[in-house]
Order: structure tokens, then C-alpha cells, then sequence
């Protein structure tokens, strides 16, 4: 066996062993627990703010703020900014919330489902969030994988269960695995189980669904391990009445879950419009501020000094340039409402409206499994609308699988639509090759 190094952060090896709880967590594997949402009660308010200042609008309203605390260049009182800036970013946070709720929601859904885990020689009802790395599930016909789990018998002839991979690669025709020999007739004798100490040595957690590779020490012997003996998180088996797994991957190490990759900001084409919009809007209000403040120098020069026997100014301000410096600032202060920070709300309420078109739509609507169209966020519904190709890896995808004959020609005659078939199917001819189509 390799030397474990406990100490050390990157895992370069996972070494489980069977029914033992003590020995796996002296590794600080990760529990079954899985986690989609973005924030939590302490995190939301700095994470979310400071998504929201990458937008450019946000930022040059915080910037604008900052200048109206200046009392030399603010004009305008910073109450008239802070105003509709909070207002703004309050209505985006409650959106983001409501989306992270349904989130958190939803993971408090999956992490509570049941599973049938043996402990202590007997299987009890356990809660997913609970499963560990080491435990032995049973699992049942059409029940999802709770954890990446190494098959180790089934109710299937040689060690064999069948599962259905949609969630994984998307397809939906049935996958075959088998678990070893030696394992297999272990068979659902819960006392042979609970006795099973095997070890599994095998690869890191990584997101290469077609791959796994490892060994298993049981009885002084070792055995080979590949994938397809592995059942993933997010399969379902089908038509297998039972089968028992060993955990190797829980939660957020799981396959599944690594696959996933970290939850990000996500910006449509829409955002990233608006944001070059309003940034060609800001180049021109510099200009703006520009052109007025050479303005004011040339006029401070030439006509404002005959006024500074009169007016008692600050010395600092009785030079001309740095006048129109101050005056530059003052302008983008008073020509700030032309960059349109209620744009930004507008598109939040139109996309809130936009997500219950899309649940209320009957068009979208499908009535064999009763389920209705869901806008799971409001983040990215317009993306839907700037779809301009759809690829497909095979014809089926698209169609179902399923084919309905429209119309075909035999030898001169036209059959079409059911009756045709039920004609075709009365006129058989003894030899095909007499047949043009």
C-alpha cells in the first residue's frame, strides 16, 4: 500500500475502505451534501454588491456619489444620486435573492431524499445529506444513485444492473454494469455485507464521466476496477429489481457535481450591450465636461479675472486652470442623468415578467407528464431569444425516436398514411428486389 500523507491538501490517491466510518473520515472526505446556491446569510450582501458595480452603470453612480461628497465640485446634493442608486440595487438584490432561494430550496430537496444505508448491520433509511464515503447502499429499481458508487451485486444474473444515464450524457437508452465475481455473491445477505472490509484504492475526484480507474484489496487479493462497474450520482436503475454499491464519491466530489463546475455570474448579450452603451454614453459625457471646462478656463482668463477685485474667491481657485479643472468635475456632476441608470431596472422588471410568460404558456406545456414550462432564474431569459443555431448529435434528439410513415412509392403504386401501411402489409411481395422505391 502507498504511504498516506493526511497532512496534505491535494488528494492524489482515494483509499476507502468498506464499512468503516472511523478509518474514511480520517481523510476529510466530503459528506453527500451538495450545495448549487450562489449566497448564504452572511455572504449575499458583499458578493452580490459587488456583482452588481461590475456593471458600469452601478460603478459610475458609486463614483458620482463619492464626487458630490466633494464640497468644491458638487453642485447637487448627494441625496439625489444615493436615491436612485440604492433603489436600483435593492431591486436587483431581491431579484438575486428570490433566484437563490429556490436554489437553496432546491438543494434542501435532493440532500433530504431517502436511501437505504447499512449501519451496524442493519439498513436503515438515511437522509442523502448523511450518506459517507464507505457506506453500502441499497438501492432500488427505479431509484436514483445518491453517490458515485462501485456496483457490488445485484438481483440480475452475474453481478448485473442496468441504468439510465439521461442526467449524465443525455441519453436514454439503457446502460449495462456489472460488478466482480467475488462481490456478486455477496448477493442482499446483510450480514455478508455488513462482514465486507474491502479496500478501494483508485483515482482522485475528477469530472471524466467514461473513466475510473482503481483496485480492490479483499482477502488478500486485489482486483482491477474500471467504469464499468461504477454507478454515478444522477443515473437511475432500471430494471433491476435491487442492487448493493460501495461509496467512493460523495457530494460535491461526485461526478455529477464536478462536472458542474462553480456557480458564476452569468452576463447575457444583452448586459454586455448595455454596458458598452452606456460606457459610449459616459465617453460622451466626458467630452461634454471637457469642452465646458476649457470653456470656463478661456473665460475665467479673459473675462472672470475683471471679477476678482469683487468676489473675495480662494486663492486656489484664482487660477484659471485649475478653475476648469474643478468646473470639469462639476459638469459631469450636473450632466449626470445622461447616463440612464433606470435602464438597468427596466430590463430587471421586464425579465421578472418575462420568467411568467414563460410558466404560464400552454404552447410550452406538456400534457403526458403534466409539466409546465419553469423559469428556474430571471438571469438569462432573454438568451432564449438570441438562439441563432442548434446543434444535435444524432437525428433522435430531435425527432424522439420516433417515426411515423408519411407516404412511399411501390413499383408505381403510391401508399400513404395508415391505410397505406395496412395495404403494404397485405401486398408483401416474395422478393423485395422486384420492389422500386
Amino acid at each position: 500500500f502507498t504511504k498516506l500523507n493526511f497532512s496534505s491538501t491535494v488528494e492524489e490517491e482515494r483509499h476507502v475502505r468498506a464499512n468503516d466510518r472511523d478509518y474514511n473520515e480520517r481523510f476529510s472526505y466530503a459528506d453527500n451534501r451538495i450545495k448549487t446556491a450562489k449566497y448564504n446569510v452572511f455572504t449575499f450582501l458583499p458578493i452580490n454588491l459587488f456583482e452588481q458595480f461590475q456593471r458600469f452603470a452601478n460603478a459610475y453612480f458609486l463614483v458620482l456619489l463619492i464626487l458630490q461628497l466633494i464640497p468644491e465640485i458638487s453642485s447637487l446634493s448627494w441625496f439625489t444620486t444615493i436615491v436612485p442608486l440604492v433603489l436600483v440595487l435593492a431591486i436587483t438584490a431581491v431579484k438575486d435573492a428570490t433566484d437563490d432561494y429556490f436554489r437553496h430550496k432546491s438543494d434542501q430537496q435532493v440532500n433530504t431524499r431517502q436511501s437505504q444505508v447499512l449501519i451496524k448491520g442493519k439498513l436503515q433509511n438515511e437522509k442523502w445529506m448523511n450518506v459517507r464515503v464507505g457506506d453500502i447502499i441499497k438501492l432500488e429499481n427505479n431509484q436514483f444513485v445518491a453517490a458515485d458508487l462501485l456496483l457490488l451485486s445485484s438481483s440480475e444474473p452475474y453481478g448485473l444492473c442496468y441504468i439510465e444515464t439521461a442526467e449524465l450524457d443525455g441519453e436514454t437508452n439503457l446502460k449495462v454494469r456489472q460488478a466482480l465475481t467475488v462481490t456478486s455473491d455477496l448477493g442482499d445477505d446483510v450480514s455478508k455485507l455488513a462482514d465486507f472490509n474491502g479496500e478501494v484504492i483508485c483515482e482522485p475526484p475528477n469530472n471524466k464521466l467514461d473513466k475510473f480507474t482503481g483496485t480492490l484489496y479483499w482477502k488478500d487479493n486485489k482486483y482491477p476496477l474500471d467504469n464499468e462497474k461504477m454507478l454515478l450520482r444522477g443515473c437511475v436503475l432500471r430494471n433491476t429489481e435491487w442492487c448493493f454499491g460501495l461509496v467512493i464519491f460523495a457530494g460535491l466530489q461526485t461526478k455529477l457535481m464536478q462536472n458542474c463546475g462553480r456557480t458564476k455570474f452569468k452576463r447575457t448579450s444583452i448586459d454586455k450591450l448595455m454596458n458598452t452603451l452606456v460606457l459610449w454614453i459616459f465617453g460622451f459625457l466626458i467630452c461634454m465636461g471637457i469642452i465646458l471646462a476649457i470653456g470656463n478656463t478661456i473665460w475665467e482668463q479673459k473675462v472672470g479675472s475683471n471679477f476678482w477685485e469683487y468676489l473675495q474667491w480662494k486663492e486656489l481657485t484664482i487660477n484659471a486652470v485649475f478653475s476648469g479643472f474643478l468646473t470639469f468635475w462639476s459638469y459631469v456632476i450636473i450632466l449626470n442623468t445622461v447616463v440612464p441608470i433606470s435602464l438597468y431596472v427596466s430590463v430587471e422588471v421586464l425579465r421578472l415578467g418575462h420568467s411568467y410568460f414563460i410558466n404560464w404558456d400552454r404552447r410550452m406545456y406538456y400534457s403526458r407528464k403534466d409539466t409546465p414550462a419553469e423559469a428556474r432564474t430571471t438571469t438569462l431569459n432573454e438568451e432564449l431569444g438570441q438562439v441563432e443555431f442548434i446543434f444535435s448529435d444524432k437525428t433522435g434528439t430531435l425527432t424522439q425516436n420516433i417515426m411515423v410513415f408519411n407516404k412511399c412509392s411501390i413499383n408505381g403504386k403510391t401508399y400513404a398514411g395508415p391505410g397505406g401501411v395496412h395495404l403494404l402489409r397485405q401486398n408483401r411481395h416474395p422478393h423485395p428486389e422486384h420492389h422500386g422505391v
